[in-house]
């Protein structure tokens, strides 16, 4: 009776353990994703800062290079100039715009790790609890339901189980 009673009662040890570790593995995928979404946007704002200065490098050498030829920066070299640098605006606005994205898609990861970490404790949860009424069941008595069985003949040799 006390190795049944011990065998539940470490069940029932395990399984909280089981449920705390899913839940701490999911809290930690979570952080780790955040972290890492976070490292992503500084990277990007480093990209975009190094993309900037080396475009301003490229703007200032045009505008050098056309004032010692001697050309003026009105008609179409500014007109050329405009569009270039428009053309890399929006380029920087599709990488700025995909870094975000993936940052988003990192933190999604994270929660939904979290999610199926309180799921799968939900479940180590009910596993446990089913493993525990089990044992409990068998720690009522007599596996005859409670019932009276006669045995021998009739006479003063009853035999009561229960």
């Amino acid at each position: 009776m006390s190795f049944a009673i011990t065998a539940l009662v470490l069940a029932g040890v395990g399984t909280g353990l089981s449920v705390h570790a899913q839940l701490t593995a999911g809290k930690q995928q979570e952080a780790d994703m955040e972290r890492a979404a976070e490292a992503e946007r500084v990277a990007a704002e480093g990209e975009e800062l190094q993309r900037q200065q080396k475009l301003n490098r490229a703007l200032a050498a045009n505008a050098v290079g056309l004032g010692m030829s001697g050309i003026t920066a009105e008609g179409t070299p500014a007109s050329i100039a405009l569009s270039s640098a428009e053309d890399i605006s929006l380029s920087e606005g599709s990488m700025k715009l995909s870094s975000r994205l993936k940052q988003a898609q990192m933190v999604r990861a994270g929660r939904n790790a979290r999610s199926a970490s309180k799921l799968a404790a939900t479940g180590s949860l009910l596993q446990g609890a089913s493993q525990i009424s089990g044992g409990l069941g068998s720690l009522g008595g007599s596996s005859g339901g409670g019932t009276t069985e006669a045995t021998g003949t009739y006479s003063s040799d009853w035999n009561y189980n229960g």
